[in-house]
C-alpha cells in the first residue's frame, strides 16, 4: 500500500469515528429531552389532579349554600305569607280587594285632575272667546252710529253677590245719597243680578265713581265717611291713570320734549270725547295721519305731527270763554311750542286764516279721524252739550259749590255753601234755577231742581 492509500484510509477511520461519536452525543440528548418531557407531563397532570380536586370542594360548598338559601327562602315565603294574613286581619281587606281600592283611588285622582285641568282648559277658552268678543263688538259700536247714548254714559259694577246692594243703599238710603252728592253720577240698583249701573254723562266723573264704588264693595265697610275717603282716593287715581294715558300717547307719537303742563291737559283729554269719540284717541289718530301724510309729501314731520297730535288741546279746559281753537292755541303758546304748532291749533277750524302747511295737514288729518265711518255720533254730543249746560246755570248763582245733572238730564242736583244759602233761600234758588232752565235750553219732558243744603259741625279733641 502506498503512502496515498494509508492517508485516504485513516482520514475515512476519522471521519467514521466522528460519526459514531455524534451518533451517540445526539442519542444521549433525546434521551434526556424524553426524561424531560416526561417529567413536565408529570407536573402538569399533577397540577390537573389538584385543581379538579379544587373544584369538586367548591361544587360542594355552592351545593351546600344552595340548600341553605333554598331553605331561607321557604321560610321568608312562609313570613310574608303570614305578614300577609296578618294584614288582611288588621285591615279588613283582602290581598285582591286592597288592590282594587288602590286602583279606585288612583282612578279617582286621575279623573279629579282631569277635571280640574279640563276646568282650567275651558276657563281659558272662556276668556279667550270673550276678549275676542268684545273687540268685535267694539269694531261695531266704532261702525254703527246709533241715536243711543247708554254704552257711552254708563258704567257697571259687579257686586260679590245681591246682599252688597243693600249695603250700597244704607239705612233709609244714606249711603248711595251720599254717595251721589259726592260723585254727581245716578247709582241704579235694579234687579240685575250681581251689578250696580252708574250713570253718567261726564267721563271723568264716571271712572271717579267706578273705581270708588270698587274700593267700597271690595273693602265692604261702606258708610258716609268711608264714601268720602273712597271717592277721594279714586280721584287721585282718576289722574294717575289720566298722566299714563297721557305719558303712552306721547310714546306712541314719538314725542320726548312736551311741557309738563300740557301733559297735564292731555290727560284730561282721556277723559274727554267730541261727538263721542275719545278725544286722546282722536288726537293720536290725527297725529299718526299728519305724519304719513308729511312723508308722503317729504315735509317735516315733527312740526306737522305735533300740531296734529294738539290741536284738540283746548278741549281739556271746560269752564272758560271762547272756543277750544284759541284756547288750546294759547295753551301751547304759553307752553313754549313752535309758532307754526300754536298757528296750526289756532287755525284747526278755520277761525284764522290757515296759509301754512302744518294749518292744511292739520285741518286734513282732523277731518279723516272725525269722519271715518263710526267715529262720532251728533245726538250724543247734543246730549252731552245740554246737560252740561244745566250744570252751568245751576253754577253760575251764588253760593253754589257744585251741581249735577243727574238721571240723563232730568234732574239737576245743586250742591250749596250752608254759610251762604239759608234754607229759605235754597226754595228761591230752586226756583230761579228752574225758571232760567225754562227760558234758556230747549229739552224735552220736564227737568227737576233739588237743591241740597247740609251743615256739618266738626270738632277736634286735643
Amino acid at each position: 500500500m502506498g503512502p496515498v492509500e494509508i492517508t485516504l484510509l485513516a482520514v475515512l477511520a476519522a471521519a467514521v469515528v466522528a460519526l459514531i461519536v455524534a451518533l451517540a452525543f445526539t442519542a444521549s440528548r433525546n434521551g434526556r429531552d424524553s426524561r424531560s418531557e416526561m417529567e413536565e407531563f408529570s407536573k402538569r397532570g399533577l397540577q390537573l389532579d389538584n385543581r379538579e380536586q379544587r373544584l369538586d370542594e367548591r361544587e360542594d360548598a355552592l351545593r351546600s349554600r344552595a340548600r341553605e338559601l333554598s331553605a331561607r327562602e321557604e321560610l321568608l315565603e312562609g313570613a310574608e305569607a303570614k305578614q300577609a294574613a296578618e294584614l288582611e286581619r288588621v285591615a279588613g281587606l283582602s290581598a285582591m280587594s286592597a288592590k282594587e281600592e288602590i286602583f279606585a283611588r288612583a282612578e279617582r285622582e286621575t279623573k279629579l285632575q282631569v277635571a280640574n285641568l279640563t276646568r282650567d282648559i275651558e276657563a281659558e277658552g272662556r276668556r279667550k272667546a270673550e276678549y275676542n268678543a268684545k273687540l268685535l263688538i267694539i269694531e261695531a259700536i266704532q261702525r254703527l252710529a246709533v241715536d243711543q247714548t247708554s254704552e257711552s254714559v254708563i258704567a257697571s259694577v259687579h257686586l260679590p253677590s245681591d246682599e252688597m246692594k243693600g249695603r250700597i243703599i244704607g239705612r233709609e238710603g244714606r249711603n248711595i245719597r251720599a254717595f251721589e252728592q259726592l260723585t254727581g253720577v245716578n247709582v241704579m240698583v235694579d234687579d240685575s243680578p250681581e251689578t250696580v249701573l252708574i250713570s253718567c254723562f261726564e267721563p271723568m266723573r264716571r271712572e271717579q265713581a267706578r273705581i270708588a264704588l270698587e274700593d267700597l264693595v271690595s273693602d265692604g265697610r261702606i258708610y258716609p265717611a268711608r264714601i268720602e275717603e273712597a271717592v277721594e282716593r279714586a280721584g287721585r287715581k282718576v289722574k294717575e291713570e289720566g298722566m299714563k294715558a297721557a305719558e303712552d300717547a306721547l310714546l306712541t307719537m314719538g314725542i320726548t320734549d312736551m311741557a309738563p303742563d300740557l301733559i297735564e291737559h292731555l290727560a284730561v283729554l282721556n277723559y274727554r270725547t267730541s261727538y263721542g269719540q275719545n278725544v286722546l284717541a282722536h288726537s293720536i289718530e290725527s297725529g299718526k295721519l299728519a305724519g304719513v301724510m308729511a312723508a308722503e309729501l317729504g315735509l317735516n314731520q315733527e312740526t306737522i305731527v305735533r300740531s296734529a297730535f294738539l290741536h284738540d288741546i283746548g278741549k281739556s279746559v271746560s269752564d272758560s270763554n271762547g272756543s277750544h281753537a284759541s284756547i288750546g292755541a294759547e295753551l301751547a303758546r304759553r307752553a313754549g311750542e313752535h309758532p307754526d304748532v300754536v298757528h296750526a291749533i289756532a287755525a284747526h277750524h278755520n277761525e284764522v286764516e290757515a296759509h301754512t302747511v302744518e294749518d292744511l295737514l292739520t285741518q286734513a288729518a282732523d277731518a279723516m279721524s272725525g269722519g271715518r265711518p263710526g267715529a262720532r255720533r251728533e245726538s250724543l254730543e247734543a246730549y252731552v252739550n245740554r246737560l252740561t249746560k244745566l250744570e252751568e246755570i245751576a253754577s253760575a248763582h251764588e253760593g253754589v259749590e257744585k251741581a249735577y245733572s243727574m238721571q240723563a238730564g232730568r234732574e239737576v242736583r245743586v250742591m250749596v255753601v250752608p254759610d251762604k244759602v239759608s234754607d229759605s233761600e235754597a226754595h228761591t234758588l230752586a226756583k230761579d234755577i228752574a225758571k232760567e232752565i225754562e227760558q234758556g235750553l230747549a229739552y224735552p219732558g220736564n227737568i227737576k231742581v233739588t237743591v241740597v243744603r247740609e251743615s256739618r259741625a266738626t270738632a277736634t279733641a286735643h
